[in-house]
């Protein structure tokens, strides 16, 4: 029982991300960027790293708002690319920023007394030490990026689908990546850059091969998001093993053992 009381905020908070990290990644896999939360998760470790170095501590409002200008300058940055993918694929800027960025992140650190558990908390998080405080704050912030995707849905999925780009395509695609940036910061501090990654891409992933409309995907995403959070967390507290860590290596496994199947099967049902 004490065990289920001290796991609770984190296995709600992990329910949390899998929510909102479900339905960006569908949109993230549509658009062919895959790399974008890594790139973006980054850019927002930049910052923390950043706010850090200037004695702002973790978790401070401006820390976050410093991490949070960082991303929206990245967000801008991929929305103005865009205007140019018949000439540079964006995946080629997102790889770009995503070095930039690791890079200077080293340089930061190696500026700082405790760098090295920086890097750690920046990779895998401490998503088994949130606190229910935390939980609700990030609640709240995805529940108003939810909404403001809900008011605009038709027009951010249109940028998604459509390659075509003008001046009212690049709005949205900003605010897209603008609100991705909002998760993402949020998110990077908590649950660290391998698993916001994780929470991102497997359940739409897998969902995909599995359903062909947003909804049905989203449905089935946040499921396997549930079933994995709790694998995850169960194994950790059994094996007394970082829960980051093990929660990453829950979530990749599964497309790793499973997406060749489908693969298989799609060939098997074409053939026939």
């Amino acid at each position: 029982m004490d065990a289920l009381i001290f796991l609770l905020p984190s296995f709600v908070m992990c329910l949390v991300l899998a929510g909102i990290h479900c339905y960006l990644g569908l949109h993230v896999l549509r658009r062919g960027v895959i790399f974008i939360d890594l790139s973006l998760a980054q850019v927002a470790s930049l910052g923390s790293s950043v706010a850090l170095l200037l004695h702002y501590e973790h978790n401070t409002t401006g820390s976050y708002f410093i991490s949070l200008s960082f991303t929206f300058l990245a967000a801008l940055y991929f929305a103005w690319g865009k205007k140019f993918e018949k000439y540079v694929s964006q995946e080629v800027l997102i790889a770009l920023v995503y070095a930039f960025a690791s890079s200077l992140v080293i340089l930061v650190v190696n500026m700082m007394a405790h760098g090295a558990e920086h890097i750690k908390e920046i990779l895998i998080g401490k998503i088994l030490w949130v606190s229910w405080e935390e939980v609700i704050k990030t609640a709240i912030i995805y529940s108003a990026v939810a909404i403001i995707h809900y008011i605009f849905r038709k027009q951010i999925l249109k940028s998604t689908i459509e390659k075509k780009t003008n001046d009212q395509s690049l709005l949205w695609d900003f605010l897209f990546y603008a609100l991705f940036g909002v998760v993402i910061t949020s998110s990077v501090g908590v649950a660290g850059i391998l698993l916001v990654f994780s929470f991102l891409v497997v359940p739409a992933l897998i969902s995909m091969q599995l359903a062909s409309s947003i909804s049905r995907q989203m449905l089935i995403g946040w499921m396997i998001g549930i079933i994995l959070c709790a694998v995850g967390m169960f194994t950790s507290y059994k094996l007394d093993l970082p829960a980051g860590a093990v929660l990453v290596v829950v979530f990749t496994l599964v497309p790793i053992l499973t997406l060749p199947f489908f693969g298989l099967c799609r060939k098997k049902f074409l053939s026939e």
